[in-house]
């Protein structure tokens, strides 16, 4: 849980308290949390610890990414992005970034893309240069940023703030 904290408390620096602008593709949020996503929850009185509860739950400890297993700042990188892309995206992207970085002297077979950080995903982390796939993680994140931008335009806005989170 101790790696979850930090995580919790970088991402909530990046997604700050309510907003609800009518550019922004989740509609109304606070703390990250999106009513597009959570239409059930009042999203103008979240309080600071449900939202710590909704993501423990539904970002950080489930059945497709258990992220205490992984290294501190790949834990945390990966949290931060699914947070602000999706976990499926995120997951997705970490398993990219790590066939990226297979070569020779890795020796692990290229991991399928299917969004669930299992045993085979954490034996590849292992042997990879943890900053190396911190860098790859963060280009893959800017090509998103990037595509969201270049296919509309009016996201633009948000992309310095995105960038600050890369």
């Amino acid at each position: 849980m101790n790696n979850f904290n930090k995580a919790f408390k970088i991402t909530i620096e990046h997604e700050g308290g309510y907003a609800n602008d009518k550019i922004d593709r989740g509609g109304e949020t606070r703390y990250g949390i999106s009513k597009k996503s959570y239409p059930h929850i009042d999203i103008k009185n979240l309080s600071l610890e449900k939202a710590r509860n909704i993501y423990y739950k539904n970002y950080w400890n489930t059945k497709r990414a258990n992220l205490e297993l992984l290294p501190e700042l790949i834990a945390i990188e990966v949290f931060d992005t699914a947070v602000n892309m999706g976990s499926t995206r995120a997951y997705r992207m970490l398993q990219k970034a790590l066939n990226l970085l297979n070569r020779e002297e890795t020796h692990f077979d290229d991991l399928v893309v299917d969004g669930f950080i299992g045993k085979l995903t954490i034996r590849a982390i292992d042997k990879v240069s943890g900053g190396e796939l911190l860098k790859v993680l963060n280009g893959l994140q800017f090509s998103r940023y990037l595509k969201i931008v270049k296919n509309n335009p009016s996201q633009k806005k948000f992309f310095a703030g995105w960038i600050k989170r890369t």
